[in-house]
């Protein structure tokens, strides 16, 4: 259930942020941002896959750029679905979808929550010497050529 909760806070945040960064993206409530948040948070789990599976030869030739098309089509539908929370048109859904992204990855970058937390491993292998004659010792394979 935590990291449930922590998705929604931060998409939730993320959305905030698109909201006041992106004209013709607007909310009247907290609540009705809280709705929204949920309710993208739960397209992005099921409906998003589905469409991006729909989806994957444009997303194969676009190198992967249809997906920001992918999130603004959420947002849109967001938008007119949740009666408080304002999407005016794909335009400021793109934008939106585009900040939306960001943010989620930069607060989850900076939490260590989600999947796209920043970690690096280093794991040092001892090297062994090689087996049989020593190299310099001259009793190797000769090669005549």
């Amino acid at each position: 259930m935590k990291p449930f909760i922590q998705r929604w806070v931060v998409t939730t945040l993320a959305v905030l942020v698109a909201a006041h960064i992106v004209k013709g993206i607007d909310y009247d409530t907290l609540v009705g941002l809280a709705v929204a948040s949920l309710l993208l948070g739960i397209l992005n789990a099921f409906v998003r896959p589905v469409m991006v599976l729909l989806a994957l030869p444009l997303l194969i030739c676009s190198l992967g750029l249809f997906v920001l098309f992918i999130n603004a089509f959420l947002l849109y539908v967001v938008g007119q679905l949740v009666p408080s929370f304002h999407v005016v048109g794909f335009g400021p859904a793109f934008w939106g979808g585009l900040v939306i992204s960001i943010v989620s990855l930069a607060v989850n970058a900076l939490t260590g929550a989600g999947d796209t937390s920043l970690r690096t491993q280093i794991h040092r292998v001892e090297q062994r010497p090689p087996r049989g004659p020593d190299p310099g010792s001259g009793s190797g394979p000769v090669i005549d050529v």
